[in-house]
């Protein structure tokens, strides 16, 4: 069920139910951000609450509250919750804890969980466990603590899990205007994905940043992707859970090299919603995407007085997917004229300080150097400290980083290589005149990248991940004989019941061939595998000292220039997960792999392939030839299509290796773990 949100978030009518310290800080903070519309305390016993007259109940209201703040213990939680809804009210945000998210530790956790969502009905509510939020646009504060923001007339929305990590948040002296924070609690009823899309119907919101410890409803995480793509509005995330605790690995190499946090960056990829590392670059991207909006290449330029910041300039964009052009023709010229003979011109550029104190001189080199090449260009300038310095002699820079703005219409940062040496005051008179202040190199450098990521198309509704199951282990045989029947080329093929009968088996195969131990998950390790076998005898001496029963005799495939990993894993939390890797020996060695969701484009699939090392093998490296794609590509849909339509009982899949030669594609090995 889709529930309105709109008029809890901008309510008019405020009820602010519970009398604590909490619940007064609610009533003072909506008063001090002037908030226009009416509150009303409710408390059983007491005449007022913060100097406002106080209601017994909610059935003595005046009429429904469109917003209602929960400040009470969870069980009288769940008994309000119930007499809003039936009241008609517009929402509520749920303080108290101790409900799922407190079930390891109580019990009764989960079942009071129940409870409050048949209260609630169809009253849309946040939490519980949650501190509420702040509406920044209208001065409307269900928020039971200090913050940091103040009123907007426009700007960036963030959603988070974590209380804590928002009232950091609102703190950031960035000069980043915050239209909206929300916390979602342990989201028993609102999700993330359904707040975001909610906070994104308002007009005044320019950009969208999330704060995301799981993804709980992946079919509402496409809606707001889609919702976004649809109104044009950025959305960012910063996506915890990348640490090794946070992974568990199976049997095969896959579910190693996936991981838990492979599925959720592949999740966000699909969506279109690039993914920071930290807090800092988080902010530092949602400014630029509120100011300049998404970026249409990531060809950038910075401009110092310094050669020592040109150079950290240049090594700290090496490391991301950013691009510094060479000067053109225009802008040298201009340059010249600008800054005189004595100026070595390029990107990242040392202007030197002929010019400081010059505004018109350096509005007019910062001009010269931008151009519609550039996505961005970047002026570096720090700011001495306020406390102990002078700072009026940097006016000039802020004039000129404004100047150049006016006179070319192009996207202009100025960074602070310091995040402290750029003066709040100063950043928000950049802000207002359309220049993004970046507090940081390397946070203004991810920004960029993030902000320049290309939106990629609409994708296919998810494979959902069905439900977890113990799995076995499929024979080889049986798993390539599945694999197979959708198209995947494996080697000619036979079982031996013993040692004995593999010889026979193999003079049927024709030699040489390759012997497996069958049972056993990662044969090469195990000894369980041996190559190039020509004669019965050599087939006998291998299946004797092999630690199996039964084997499999397999024609040998030779002639690979590359061999390729294809794996699946089922990831509970984001779906089915494709990890394409380097294979054979090399996947642990080089630990070169990409992964994606299932359904695939091809964009998705040639994106992956050619991200990896090995691609230089596949596109014939030095002379030698050229693996078939078109092969490699129908090996890869052949496994997608068997996982699409027999992913219920599926845990794993893995080829390894697909040896890629110049006319085919032949999965030499196959692991598969299902229950049927």
């Amino acid at each position: 069920m889709t529930r309105d949100l709109a008029r809890l978030f901008r309510p008019k009518t405020i009820a602010v139910i519970g009398g604590g310290a909490w619940c007064r800080l609610v009533i003072e903070q909506c008063q001090k951000m002037g908030f226009e519309g009416t509150i009303w305390p409710v408390h059983p016993k007491a005449q007022e609450v913060a100097g406002l007259p106080a209601f017994k109940d909610v059935g003595s209201l005046p009429d429904a509250p469109d917003a209602a703040f929960i400040g009470v213990n969870r069980f009288i939680t769940i008994e309000v919750v119930r007499a809003l809804s039936a009241g008609g009210a517009g929402g509520a945000v749920c303080f108290a804890s101790g409900f799922l998210e407190a079930a390891a530790e109580d019990a009764e956790g989960a079942d009071l969980q129940v409870q409050l969502l048949e209260a609630a009905g169809e009253m849309p509510f946040l939490g519980p466990n949650c501190y509420g939020f702040i509406n920044y646009l209208d001065g409307a504060l269900l928020w039971p603590d200090q913050h940091g923001g103040q009123r907007a007339d426009k700007g960036v929305a963030l959603v988070t899990q974590s209380s804590n990590i928002a009232i950091n948040l609102t703190m950031q002296k960035r000069g980043l205007p915050l239209a909206y924070v929300v916390t979602a609690g342990n989201q028993a009823q609102s999700g993330i994905a359904a707040i975001g899309e909610a906070l994104l119907a308002d007009d005044r919101v320019t950009a969208l940043g999330l704060h995301i410890e799981g993804f709980g409803d992946l079919r509402a995480f496409e809606a707001l992707a889609a919702r976004a793509r649809e109104l044009g509005k950025p959305v960012i995330a910063l996506k915890v859970g990348k640490s090794a605790e946070a992974q568990a690995a199976t049997v095969s190499h896959t579910a190693s090299l996936a991981g838990g946090d492979a599925g959720a960056g592949a999740l966000l990829s699909r969506l279109g919603i690039p993914r920071l590392d930290d807090l800092p670059s988080f902010l530092e991207t949602l400014k630029l995407l509120h100011t300049a909006g998404r970026l249409p290449s990531n060809r950038i330029a910075t401009i110092s007085c310094s050669g020592g910041e040109a150079s950290l300039a240049a090594d700290t964009g090496h490391a991301r997917k950013v691009e510094f052009p060479p000067l053109n023709e225009r802008q040298k010229e201009d340059l010249r004229d600008a800054l005189g003979p004595m100026v070595a011109l390029a990107n990242p550029l040392d202007y030197h300080t002929y010019i400081w104190r010059d505004t018109e001189a350096m509005t007019q080199a910062f001009s010269a150097m931008m151009d519609p090449q550039l996505a961005m260009t970047m002026l570096i300038v720090d700011f001495p400290r306020d406390d102990r310095c002078d700072a009026s002699d940097w006016e000039c820079t802020i004039q000129a980083a404004i100047g150049s703005r006016e006179r070319t219409g192009a996207n202009v940062g100025l960074v602070a290589t310091l995040p402290e040496l750029l003066p709040e005051d100063v950043a928000a008179r950049l802000m207002e005149a359309g220049v993004v202040p970046f507090c940081g190199l390397s946070e203004a450098i991810a920004a960029c990248e993030a902000a320049s990521l290309p939106l990629p198309e609409a994708p296919a509704p998810l494979l959902l991940p069905t439900p977890v199951v113990e799995p076995d282990l499929v024979p080889e045989a049986e798993a390539k004989w599945q694999l197979a029947s959708y198209g995947l080329r494996t080697p000619r093929s036979k079982r031996a019941a013993s040692a004995t009968n593999a010889r026979a088996v193999a003079v049927d195969v024709g030699f040489p061939v390759v012997l497996k131990g069958e049972g056993v998950a990662h044969k090469t390790e195990a000894g369980a595998v041996v190559l190039n076998l020509n004669s019965g005898q050599e087939v006998s001496d291998a299946a004797f000292n092999m630690p199996a029963g039964r084997f499999l005799v397999e024609e040998m495939v030779t002639g690979a220039v590359a061999e390729l990993l294809i794996g699946v894993v089922k990831d509970p939390a984001h779906g089915f997960v494709m990890t394409l890797a380097a294979g054979g020996t090399l996947t642990e060695l080089l630990e070169d792999s990409a992964s994606f969701l299932l359904p695939a484009s091809d964009a998705e699939i040639e994106a992956a392939l050619q991200s990896l090392r090995i691609a230089k093998l596949l596109d014939g490296y030095r002379g030698a030839p050229a693996a078939d794609r078109e092969a490699i590509l129908r090996a890869i849909r052949a496994v997608e299509t068997y996982v699409m339509e027999n992913a219920l009982g599926l845990e794993e899949i893995e080829i390894n290796p697909l040896l890629c030669t110049p006319t085919d594609a032949v999965a030499a090995d196959a692991l598969m773990r299902r229950k049927y």
